[in-house]
């Protein structure tokens, strides 16, 4: 069976990408920052392998990618991020969480895809996906998601460096939107629930070909503007 590596797994989209990758039986390694989120993920069978992992935190990744040397990776899904303070307008802007947000959504998804880039290469599938939005594309961008907007900008930026720079290994590297979910952080008013917008992501993941390299889709399949 095919092993995913899935980054922040205890909640929301993370949570349910585990769900259905557990249910269809692949191989799985959960990150989490806290252990509240351990048993729900261990629930899901035998084949989840939950690690605590921060994804802001260099040394915690750097012990993530010792532990898990020598482990072939097939699909890694960059998933962990956070929206930041909302509500910001130009005048009142929060530096401080906008580095934040930046570190997190940013560094981190780049930092756990150089540190684990042999573990991908090592798999089959040879895959990375980076959770972008769409409130990344700046030909879409609106006023007011500053910090959010700007973070996701930068990850798929770093996602088409990425996909240049793994051309040659044979890995895929995609950013993905999983459209306007009711998570936590999607908020209960909008219309995609977790399960549709997984299961969209799943199927266009496991169609994507070398080809698809750098590109940024929907969860539908869709491509999007940068």
């Amino acid at each position: 069976m095919p092993t995913v590596l899935i980054t922040g797994a205890g909640r929301g989209l993370g949570l349910e990408l585990a769900r259905q990758y557990a249910a269809d039986g692949w191989k799985m390694i959960a990150t989490i920052r806290k252990h509240d989120a351990k048993a729900t993920l261990q629930a899901l069978g035998p084949g989840v392998d939950v690690r605590l992992a921060d994804v802001a935190d260099r040394g915690s990744i750097g012990r993530l990618a010792a532990d898990l040397r020598g482990v072939p990776i097939d699909v890694l899904f960059n998933n962990a991020g956070i929206y930041g303070p909302s509500g910001l307008s130009l005048g009142k802007l929060d530096y401080g969480a906008w580095e934040q947000v930046l570190r997190v959504n940013v560094l981190g998804p780049a930092a756990v895809s150089e540190a684990l880039v042999d573990n991908v290469a090592a798999s089959g599938r040879r895959t990375i996906v980076m959770m972008s939005s769409r409130l990344g594309s700046i030909e879409e961008m609106r006023a007011g998601d500053y910090l959010y907007g700007s973070s996701k900008a930068a990850l798929n930026a770093v996602t088409r460096a990425f996909s240049s720079a793994l051309a040659a290994r044979g890995i895929v590297v995609v950013a993905m939107s999983p459209g306007w979910v009711r998570t936590d952080m999607g908020g209960a008013g909008a219309p995609l629930a977790p399960e549709t917008s997984v299961a969209g992501m799943r199927k266009v993941i496991a169609g994507l070909s070398r080809q698809d390299s750098g590109r940024f889709l929907s969860y539908d399949g869709s491509e999007i503007p940068w």
